[in-house]
């Protein structure tokens, strides 16, 4: 009952502090309007006036290409939104001496870390189903039937790949106390699961493979991405295992 109540009090502070309501908000806009712009694009481009006597000239507009626009703006703007949205979930609280007032209750420290990350792991759980569904509308609209069954398991997908960075930005929040430095540390090792990625087949064991094999999956295309699955579940369990450790031996 205890988890309970401290998740409870997690989803009443996001709905107070409008970040659950921006969350929904920023994704829902990028998930609908993304079909949008993967058919509307190559029209407004036809309108733009030859300059030199250079014309611009694109394909006609797929099923894929609203399906790519989608994967790419959700993925970006749903990191970008981890970082801002965890970084103040226990640095915030202990800079402000909230965390030792929480904590003087009958609520553990594994409570305390575990609801916080359980309440963003809904709220992006349930703002991507509704980008997701909007996404799905107007794909199918503008384009074409496609199957949901493979549409929920991509965003699925991207959900879990979302998760890994709300695990580790709530990680370095509990290391420091500040909500600037936690978005920093969880930004650079963005940047350098990135650049490992990039070197060959390393980049089979990394979370944005879940993005490529999310994207492929609607494409038809059979490969499958496993061991970046269990890679991203392995850190998020290790970012909060270390984050629980870490937390139980500081003086708030």
């Amino acid at each position: 009952m205890t988890f309970i109540a401290s998740l409870r009090k997690e989803f009443i502070e996001q709905w107070r502090t409008y970040r659950f309501l921006m969350l929904i908000i920023v994704l829902a806009f990028f998930g609908m309007t993304s079909p949008l712009l993967a058919k509307y694009t190559p029209e407004l481009l036809k309108i733009i006036p030859a300059t030199g006597g250079m014309t611009i000239a694109m394909p006609p507009p797929t099923v894929m290409d609203a399906i790519s626009q989608y994967v790419k703006n959700v993925s970006q703007f749903g990191i970008l939104l981890a970082l801002l949205l965890s970084m103040g979930a226990v640095a915030q609280e202990k800079d402000k001496g909230t965390a030792a007032m929480m904590l003087v209750k009958p609520l553990s420290r594994a409570t305390f870390i575990l609801s916080k990350v359980t309440a963003l792991g809904l709220a992006f759980l349930a703002s991507l189903l509704i980008a997701g569904l909007g996404a799905y509308y107007y794909t199918v609209i503008l384009f074409q039937p496609v199957d949901l069954g493979a549409w929920l398991v991509m965003n699925l997908l991207l959900w879990v790949y979302m998760l890994v960075y709300i695990a580790l930005t709530v990680l370095f929040s509990t290391l420091t106390r500040s909500q600037a430095a936690a978005a920093g540390l969880s930004f650079g090792m963005l940047l350098l699961l990135g650049l490992v990625g990039s070197l060959g087949k390393l980049s089979d064991y990394l979370p944005g493979q879940l993005i490529n094999w999310g994207a492929g999956m609607m494409a038809g295309i059979p490969a499958t991405y496993w061991p970046a699955l269990a890679v991203s579940v392995g850190l998020i369990l290790a970012s909060l295992v270390i984050a629980l450790l870490s937390f139980n031996k500081q003086e708030l």
